[in-house]
């Protein structure tokens, strides 16, 4: 991302865009986006509720142009993710969730379907892979499966395909930031899924200083224990 290039241009013009109507919405409610991740760990710590902003989630997909990019917006309070919208520009697809209040997708057509995850059966695995991020650790976790579908996709639309039922883990062994999974949390929870650190606890949010993530999995049935399969 050098100044000036393309890509910067249309990430801060997202950020400004988005955080300008947030600032509309809720004046009183701070705004952490990628593009003002320099706010100091000493003011956010006290933060009980603020928006969390992703202005350009899958910045290689934008690049290469093949239109699995989007832009992700949560609400965080107390440390979770409790509102969370995910816009795929290129389709005019929108996927929401607000605390028990449940998941939908919303189509171009103006359509609007309830999504839930699906069961997992170990005869038919189907994993979301990334399209730009995969690695050692997830070809070791591929291999210990019986022949799994792998489908690769760019950005937080991995975690969409768990939380609509088309499939049953995106694991992430690597790093990514707080704003890469905030929305797309709050999705894949209310559509009936759990995202959790490698050890299965929740992943958090602004507990501190750094705003990465540690490595997670995006997993559909709560009920089935996939640390066999990721040790």
């Amino acid at each position: 991302k050098q100044n000036n290039s393309i890509l910067t241009a249309a990430e801060m013009a997202a950020h400004t865009s988005i955080c300008q109507r947030l600032e509309q919405l809720t004046p009183a409610v701070p705004v952490l986006s990628e593009e003002s991740a320099d706010i100091s760990f000493d003011e956010r710590r006290n933060w009980q509720q603020y928006w969390l902003v992703d202005p350009l989630d899958g910045t290689r997909e934008f690049v290469k142009r093949n239109g699995e990019f989007s832009v992700n917006i949560a609400l965080i309070e107390a440390g979770r993710s409790i509102l969370g919208v995910i816009h795929i520009p290129v389709t005019d697809v929108t996927y929401s969730a607000s605390l028990n209040n449940g998941a939908k997708l919303y189509h171009a057509d103006n359509l609007i379907d309830a999504i839930s995850v699906r069961k997992t059966n170990l005869n038919n695995i189907t994993i979301a892979g990334s399209r730009s991020h995969g690695n050692e650790k997830l070809k070791q976790f591929i291999n210990k499966l019986d022949n799994p579908e792998v489908l690769s996709i760019g950005s937080s639309l991995k975690f969409c395909l768990v939380a609509e039922g088309k499939a049953d883990i995106y694991p992430r062994f690597g790093p990514t930031s707080e704003w890469d999974t905030g929305a797309a949390q709050a999705i894949v929870e209310e559509a009936g899924g759990i995202v959790v650190d490698t050890n299965y606890k929740r992943l958090e949010y602004n507990t501190k200083a750094s705003l990465l993530n540690p490595s997670f999995l995006v997993i559909a049935d709560k009920d089935f224990d996939w640390r066999q399969y990721t040790n």
